[in-house]
């Protein structure tokens, strides 16, 4: 089951987001999130959050309508999305996507990608999408495979110390159980050099940003 996950924060390609999605996702919306469903054209089946964003005029038909309302208190240690994302986990989902968590806010965005390295999620995949910009996150149990255009960009960040390891295929420059040290850009701006590309590590973390130069005729972009 592929769980979607609709953040608060601003889309800044509502139509590309919405192509990614499938008739059988499970759709959660973290609190405000609901605003960018509703931009979206898309029902979701749980609401979770503090709901300090959610209209109280919404709830009723909301819960006429077999939405689930999971509120939470508004002094909180989790966000929003971290507590839809360990929702979503606890009910079965090991696949997630997640829209509307890369906004204009830098703190929300930073804090937002870095969830992707919590421990309680190191058993999901998550992909954080916004418009053609793609976010994963690369462990010693999960390479990350890409699709994409020939010019797109990939940038390889560490994350919580060095990435050993590293292999890729499909880039312009390649790494061949490299190391890549953590506060140091050189993985920053390599070119997929076709339609797909291939990232592994052997030990560490390490995000991958794929920005997309055209609009792939996939539905999903991954």
């Amino acid at each position: 089951m592929r769980a979607v996950v609709v953040a608060n924060g601003h889309l800044s390609h509502p139509a590309l987001d919405g192509a990614c999605l499938r008739p059988d996702d499970w759709v959660l919306a973290a609190d405000g999130g609901l605003r960018n469903c509703t931009l979206l054209g898309i029902n979701p089946a749980v609401i979770i959050g503090d709901l300090d964003s959610v209209s109280p005029s919404d709830l009723p038909p909301l819960q006429s309508a077999g939405v689930t309302i999971v509120q939470h208190p508004e002094r909180k240690d989790e966000t929003d999305l971290e507590l839809a994302l360990a929702y979503a986990v606890a009910h079965g989902s090991r696949e997630i996507l997640v829209l509307g968590a890369l906004g204009d806010r830098w703190d929300q965005t930073l804090a937002n990608a870095l969830l992707l390295a919590s421990p309680t999620l190191e058993a999901v995949l998550i992909w954080m999408v916004d418009g053609l910009q793609q976010v994963a996150l690369a462990r010693p149990d999960r390479s990350i495979a890409l699709h994409g255009h020939a010019g797109d960009t990939v940038s390889l960040l560490p994350l919580a110390g060095d990435a050993l390891g590293v292999t890729t295929s499909g880039l312009e420059y390649p790494l061949d159980n490299e190391t890549l040290l953590f506060a140091a850009t050189r993985g920053v701006s390599n070119t997929l050099l076709g339609t797909t590309a291939t990232v592994q590590i052997t030990a560490g973390l390490l995000l991958v940003v794929h920005h997309q130069s055209a609009v792939s005729p996939r539905e999903d972009p991954r």
